[in-house]
């Protein structure tokens, strides 16, 4: 096992969010936002639904243009994948030609692009499934072929929108594990923005919990999460853990907190 260390120390601003509000015509639908992604940092939003929070993952990705505000990308910041909350796999293509997607979609499929794209099916625990189309693999395994297809261009940001919310216990965890041990082995991928509705799942893995309430939404509070890394599912075991969830379950129910 891997020995336990402090929490990453956080280098450079990857992306930085001043001032940013977005409306869906005369809908409101996130408040005025400030927010940093660091080098080296995993980051959850976190909030009930309707709070803007996959609003504000597309906006942090560069898939949508805010409203209001600046949002400003290093130049690795550029260099991103993104998890959907269902796997979106085509039907009829193989695990490894849905993990080759992104390829095919920017320029011709190389000998070293097949050949990551089987890496990356290992990676994510799909050694042997590489033929196997979307029908014949569970939730989970879609879902895996999903991260994988994330990966495939090698993304300094990763930037995922709900990915387990339909799994069952068990393979979510499973799933938060090896999400975890991806950014702990894949030397290109610089930090992580997800969305979830789980308090645990948003302890668990993250450097920093954003917690967004209300409609529109808004940053509530910027929660710390002083785990060391790697982290295990003992970690769930800690009094630091339950604390950090309390502390969450507390924001959300409020949600009056003072924003940051």
């Amino acid at each position: 096992m891997a020995e336990a260390r402090p929490r990453v120390r956080t280098g450079p601003s990857l992306i930085q969010a001043s001032g940013v509000r977005h409306s869906f015509g005369h809908r409101e639908v996130l408040r005025t936002t400030d927010l940093t992604l660091r080098e080296g940092e995993l980051i959850s939003l976190l909030g009930p639904s309707g709070c803007g929070k996959t609003t504000l993952l597309r906006i942090l990705a560069g898939l949508l243009i805010p409203t209001a505000g600046t949002v400003s990308r290093s130049e690795d910041a550029h260099e991103s994948g993104f998890v959907f909350q269902r796997p979106v796999l085509l039907p009829w293509r193989s695990a490894l030609a849905n993990t080759l997607l992104p390829v095919e979609l920017t320029r011709r499929v190389r000998v070293e692009d097949r050949a990551r794209a089987v890496s990356l099916l290992r990676t994510v625990g799909l050694a042997g499934f590489e033929r196997a189309h979307p029908a014949q693999l569970s939730g989970g395994m879609q879902q895996r072929v999903a991260l994988a297809r994330g990966l495939m261009l090698r993304p300094r940001i990763l930037f995922l929108d709900e990915p387990f919310a339909s799994l069952d216990e068990f393979t979510r965890e499973e799933m938060n594990l090896e999400l975890l041990r991806i950014f702990e082995e894949e030397p290109d991928l610089k930090a992580g923005v997800i969305v979830t509705h789980s308090l645990e799942e948003a302890a668990f893995l993250s450097d920093r919990v954003i917690v967004l309430s209300g409609r529109p939404g808004e940053i509530v509070d910027v929660v710390g999460v002083p785990l060391p890394r790697p982290r295990t599912p003992d970690c769930k075991d800690q009094e630091t853990f339950h604390s950090c969830i309390s502390h969450l379950r507390q924001l959300l129910r409020s949600g009056a907190a003072s924003p940051r």
